[in-house]
């Protein structure tokens, strides 16, 4: 009997700490598409242009689509079908019984109502509409639907059009390797082995350039554990290749591009890119940390309703644009697209953070968007990720997990040492994951990297959003149990988390406990970590308690990102940004001596003996 209240507890928390996951709808999951009729009508018209794309190389086309409806309404609309021809015998049956085919089984890419750019559609019928399209290895069409979004009606469907070449490399994204000197790089590509060999041209800036070769991995659709991924939000994501950059020298600017050969001899090329290889671990030099959970992406034409869905996505992507020669690695920890099964989206997130990722490390995290699904092994029996179960983010980007199915992994960079956790799957105590971050944390040597840095999505430390003050604990149901003995013992900086969509720093704390009074600058022994929600990059917001804990300094109800500046070995300063305009919010310094993190503390020393 004990058992069964232990369990309904367990449950009742579990369900607490999940109850904000439906916030925010994705905005293609209103479309009931298989629930298309057909009323062509011969008076009705859409026609697209340019029909040929990326004439001159380009990856992205503004696309003008001119349009008549001889009986408009104010919920018409216009979707943008990628590949180009509806194929009706490929979709499963509506009603089994009846053996009926719907006639689209596949999602759009994007849609906008018609009446966007003209307010007097509803009167005159006619109108026209601009997209943003990027190359995704197929070709478009355009579908002009009375209906609504519930009761889709198709009145018309344009003619195809396509980039020039729609298979060419694409949306490369760096990540650090399992070693400092190792650079990956991972791009999409509409070529597989049996048509081309893709390889990494690549050396120092003004050096004889070399070739690597590169991997190539795919997933299906039968990879996919439920709907939508698995039905109206399939879409065939291409060939996912990575490149291993070995033997770098520290802090030289390498050029490189993404290269295939063709069997008949030819190479098709990428455009060229370049970045600046890691510093050797300890060396004392200034080094540049961006860190940041839960963007998501947004169409810069509009399209989808993004503004409802994720409104401060592109201004966070075009502030870290903007800063870009200021920033030296990225960390996305978690809620990366939020394509929740509609996987044309991961396409659209790469070339969105292109400009970044091809640039510096762009690391990431496992969140609930991206792995839960019931049944699935994720910690969460929840459908947050819309049946992708994890597959597609594990196989867009590279991270140095041993196991790329448990994403939790170490990485160096210069001063700091970073242990980066999956809350998607069981932290506790005792479980294969809560080993990884003891050993990650032990690790270290903080004489050579005296900046330690733990990060998950979820918040396993402190929150005061109003659905974990609910709960009462302020944090993850069992988040920091375990993991608090660890982050004391082995002295912990800061800790980082998303899921949380807002901006809060907790003073530097243990067991419930501020250790240090001071807010803006912090000096001399590591006693208590400061935990950090950064979950406000791009997706709606969530709000606070009402109360605010004793232990929070700063809370904001904003779109931002942190910003970590190692100076040398003594002195770190952070920063939180805000996205609309990229200014400093909040701030505080630390600085200390080897001897700071080696002296004892509560729960934090090391054994000694009286002998001499």
């Amino acid at each position: 009997m004990v058992w069964f209240w232990v369990l309904v507890l367990f449950t009742a928390n579990l369900k607490l700490g999940l109850a904000h996951i439906h916030g925010g709808e994705q905005p293609l999951a209103k479309i009931n598409i298989l629930q298309t009729t057909v009323a062509l009508h011969e008076s009705a018209s859409i026609s697209a242009e340019p029909v040929l794309l990326g004439l001159k190389g380009e990856d992205t086309e503004w696309i003008t689509v001119n349009f008549v409806n001889p009986k408009p309404s104010l919920d018409d609309w216009v979707g943008v079908f990628s590949p180009a021809k509806f194929d009706p015998s490929a979709c499963p049956p509506v009603n089994e019984r009846k053996k009926q085919l719907p006639y689209i089984c596949s999602a759009p890419i994007k849609y906008k109502y018609a009446n966007e750019s003209s307010s007097s559609y509803a009167k005159t019928g006619t109108a026209s509409l601009r997209f943003q399209l990027i190359n995704q290895r197929a070709d478009f069409s355009f579908a002009l639907f009375s209906g609504g979004l519930s009761d889709p009606i198709l009145v018309a469907i344009s003619n195809p059009i396509s980039f020039t070449n729609p298979k060419a490399p694409l949306y490369p994204r760096l990540a650090q390797g399992k070693s400092w000197n190792e650079m990956t790089v991972t791009w999409t590509s509409g070529y597989d082995i049996d048509e081309a060999v893709p390889f990494v041209e690549w050396g120092r800036k003004g050096d004889l350039q070399v070739r690597s070769p590169a991997g190539t991995l795919t997933f299906k659709q039968n990879s996919m554990c439920g709907s939508p991924a698995s039905t109206v939000g399939w879409r065939d994501p291409g060939f996912i290749h990575t490149s291993f950059l070995k033997d770098l020298w520290p802090n030289f600017v390498y050029m490189y591009r993404i290269g295939h050969l063709l069997y008949n001899g030819s190479v098709v090329w990428s455009k060229t890119y370049s970045f600046k290889s890691s510093p050797y671990p300890g060396q004392n030099s200034l080094q540049r940390v961006v860190i940041f959970g839960d963007m998501g992406k947004a169409e810069r034409d509009g399209s989808n309703e993004y503004s409802d869905y994720q409104p401060g996505s592109l201004n966070t992507t075009d502030q870290l644009i903007r800063d870009l020669d200021n920033i030296d690695i990225v960390f996305h920890i978690g809620d990366l697209t939020y394509s929740n099964g509609y996987i044309s989206q991961w396409d659209q997130f790469t070339a969105q953070v292109e400009p970044i990722a091809s640039t510096v490390p762009y690391m990431i995290a496992s969140g609930n968007h991206e792995r839960d699904w019931p049944n699935s092994g994720s910690f969460y029996d929840t459908p947050d990720s819309g049946g992708e179960c994890g597959v597609p983010a594990e196989t867009m980007f590279y991270y140095p997990a041993e196991n790329k199915a448990k994403f939790w992994y170490s990485t160096d960079y210069g001063l700091f040492h970073f242990c980066i956790a999956d809350s998607e799957h069981d932290w506790r105590e005792g479980s294969e994951q809560y080993r990884f971050i003891e050993q990650c944390l032990a690790s270290v040597d903080r004489h050579r990297q005296p900046w330690l840095i733990f990060s998950a999505h979820r918040v396993l430390g402190y929150s005061s959003n109003d659905w974990y003050s609910q709960e009462g604990a302020y944090e993850e149901p069992m988040g920091r149990d375990g993991l608090q003995k660890l982050w004391q013992k082995y002295k912990v900086d800061i800790a980082f988390y998303g899921h949380v969509h807002n901006y809060e720093r907790s003073c530097p704390i243990y067991q419930n406990q501020c250790v240090n009074k001071e807010k803006n600058h912090y000096s001399g022994t590591v006693n208590g970590t400061i935990h950090v929600v950064v979950g406000g990059a791009g997706s709606h917001l969530s709000k606070f308690s009402q109360l605010i804990p004793y232990w929070s300094i700063y809370r904001d109800y904003d779109f931002g990102f942190v910003k970590l500046t190692a100076f040398n070995q003594s002195s770190l300063l952070f920063e939180y940004k805000k996205s609309r305009d990229g200014k400093v919010y909040d701030s505080f310094t630390i600085s200390r001596d080897y001897k700071d993190v080696l002296a004892c503390v509560h729960d934090g020393c090391e054994p000694t003996t009286l002998a001499s």
